[in-house]
């Protein structure tokens, strides 16, 4: 009788589908010997051949080793014990040093530690090519790979209308399928190798997860027993290849992405709210939310709604509620905020001129050059430290001495974590502005005329791409915009966080009544 072999499989694993087999015929008593080639064929942990080997004698199968005679004296067991340890050392020093090979490589720009190209590449290895492995620009791929980044970017589609596009023009996929899924779609554009920029280390390996239940398409007994977790994006080794979309249009479809992940989320909840997620109690900083109200007036009943915020709800606070913010109507809200966003939009052209500007001037600053030179400096300095702790720790140096160089040294190092979070700060406003310039091109040409006729998802659209959030405070209501800063109606630059008064006010034109606060 014979079994298959375990392709597919760690020797060091013991769940295995034809070893499960072999020792559910041996406890059934229908094997009498078994063949196999050497010991850490069995398995590559001497525990687990220990336990297998038991196993096996207790059922009465004689276990017969090729390359190696098991006798029962103390010689023959050493050795076994001997052969087990051996393999299994040589499996982690195996790995460990594919592993750092694996690293090396990357650093030193070799494509070949990626497994693969990704659509829109074809793999060229070192022997077709000069003399390393690289990724050539597939086109026919890579026109579909443009046009799935236009559409998500430029025209703001989601995921799925993407997938429709692509199975309505008949589009295979690499594998030759005619339905494209969600997942691939979702890879794509997030893969960081569309922009020149190939990574490495995306994922490690851990403890396997337990399932609740067993996954849908799995099989029975699954392969590995381990399951893969993601790294943190600055643990990412980065490696140069050919481009399909630049910089900045990669940088927009990640800013859509998470507007459209952010729509979808309020869908799924049943949004009604034209301001659901941006409102922001400026008292606890907690979020506003929309709450139906019913108002039974004799016959008539009246339907109607208050944006409120979550710090005055007691019961998700032990009883006690910890914020005595306003609620307000939300029809008075929505209006006035409309109405500001209408009032900014009077001369769309001029504010898309600035935009631009502000772009091109964001261009042309090398903020990767000055990331990577603080990286150095801060590497620098922390090596210095841990130097000068060392030098103190074993008494090279006097506390006297120690003290000062150390404190000077951290505060360097403060001075560099402040630029780099300023560098920061620069690079996600430039990423703001890309996402709004790209989105008022869209709609520049007829926003004037229809925006007194715009629906309720036009409007919503729009507030999403100018306003980055709203903020209520006790006597005002503040509409912060995604760009800070503008020129006002001088000409001047000024901080665009426009104030309106209170819906119960009467200070401005796009005040409401007092009876659109809720006075409870």
């Amino acid at each position: 009788m014979g079994f298959k072999i375990d392709n597919g499989y760690s020797g060091s694993n013991l769940v295995r589908p034809n070893l499960e087999k072999l020792r559910d015929r041996v406890a059934e008593g229908k094997i009498d010997k078994i063949y196999i080639h050497s010991p850490d064929r069995l398995s590559r942990k001497y525990a687990y051949q220990m336990i297998l080997l038991e196993e096996f004698q207790k059922a009465g199968a004689e276990a017969v080793f090729l390359n190696y005679e098991i006798n029962d004296n103390p010689e023959s067991q050493l050795l076994l014990q001997m052969q087990g340890m051996i393999a299994e050392y040589e499996r982690a020093k195996i790995m460990e040093r594919s592993r750092r090979g694996k690293i090396y490589a990357a650093n030193k720009g070799c494509v070949s530690v990626m497994g693969g190209a990704p659509y829109g590449y074809r793999y060229i290895d070192k022997c077709t090519g000069v003399g390393q492995a690289l990724f050539e620009i597939n086109e026919e791929e890579a026109d579909v790979v443009r046009k799935v980044f236009l559409w998500v970017g430029r025209e703001r589609a989601s995921i799925g209308e993407v997938c429709r596009r692509l199975n309505t023009m008949s589009i295979i996929t690499r594998t030759g399928k005619k339905c494209w899924d969600r997942s691939v779609i979702w890879g794509m554009l997030k893969n960081p190798a569309y922009k020149g920029q190939a990574a490495f280390g995306k994922t490690k390996v851990g403890v396997k997860l337990q399932h609740i239940r067993p996954q849908r398409h799995s099989c029975e007994q699954p392969k590995d027993n381990y399951s893969i977790y993601p790294v943190e994006k600055a643990n990412w080794i980065y490696v140069k290849v050919p481009n399909i979309v630049n910089e900045d249009v990669f940088d927009i479809v990640q800013e859509q992405l998470a507007e459209n992940r952010k729509i979808a989320r309020t869908r799924e909840r049943g949004a009604k709210y034209l301001l659901q997620g941006l409102i922001v109690c400026k008292c606890c900083r907690y979020a506003y939310y929309g709450s139906p109200v019913r108002n039974k007036r004799g016959e008539k009943v009246d339907h109607y709604a208050y944006y409120r915020c979550i710090g005055r709800d007691s019961y998700r606070f032990g009883g006690n509620k910890i914020c005595d913010n306003k609620h307000i109507r939300t029809d008075a809200l929505e209006t006035a905020v409309w109405e500001e966003v209408k009032h900014l939009l009077k001369n769309p052209n001029r504010i898309l001129e600035e935009y631009k500007r502000k772009l091109s001037e964001f261009k042309r600053s090398s903020w990767d050059k000055k990331s990577d030179l603080l990286e150095k400096q801060e590497n620098k300095l922390q090596r210095g430290i841990a130097r000068l702790i060392d030098s103190y720790a074993q008494e090279y140096i006097s506390q006297e001495e120690f003290e000062p160089r150390v404190k000077a040294m951290k505060q360097s190092l403060k001075a560099i974590e402040e630029e780099k979070k300023r560098i920061f700060d620069q690079k996600k406003l430039k990423q703001e502005l890309t996402l709004v310039v790209t989105n008022l091109e869209d709609f520049s040409s007829n926003i004037t005329s229809n925006l007194d006729n715009a629906d309720w998802i036009t409007k919503r659209d729009i507030i999403r791409t100018l306003v980055k959030r709203i903020e209520i405070n006790l006597e005002n209501v503040n509409v912060v915009f995604r760009v800070k800063e503008l020129p006002d109606s001088s000409g001047h630059n000024g901080e665009e966080k426009k104030n309106l008064q209170h819906c119960w006010g009467s200070n401005r034109a796009i005040t409401c009544q007092k009876s659109y606060y809720h006075k409870r």
